[in-house]
């Protein structure tokens, strides 16, 4: 099973493997949402979606349905 940013819980931080570009909205790649950046979720709305992320310095929200197609590997700190 492969590790989404989807799965990822409060807190928890992990490296970005790959990201399915015909899923991902430009806007997302120029903010920085590109493999081998850290991201971190911060802070989940109700209901799960959004997702409040802190990817390399930048906060952004992204909907759970675009965080599925986001590869991670998560960080072991």
């Amino acid at each position: 099973m492969e590790i989404t940013l989807a799965n990822l819980k409060r807190g928890q931080k992990g490296i970005i493997k790959d990201v399915s570009s015909l899923h991902i909205p430009l806007k997302l790649l120029e903010m920085g949402c590109l493999p081998g950046n850290a991201v971190e979720l911060v802070q989940v709305a109700p209901f799960a979606d959004p997702m409040y992320l802190n990817i390399n310095g930048s906060h952004l929200a992204i909907r759970k349905e675009t965080a599925v197609h986001i590869l991670i590997n998560i960080a072991h700190e």
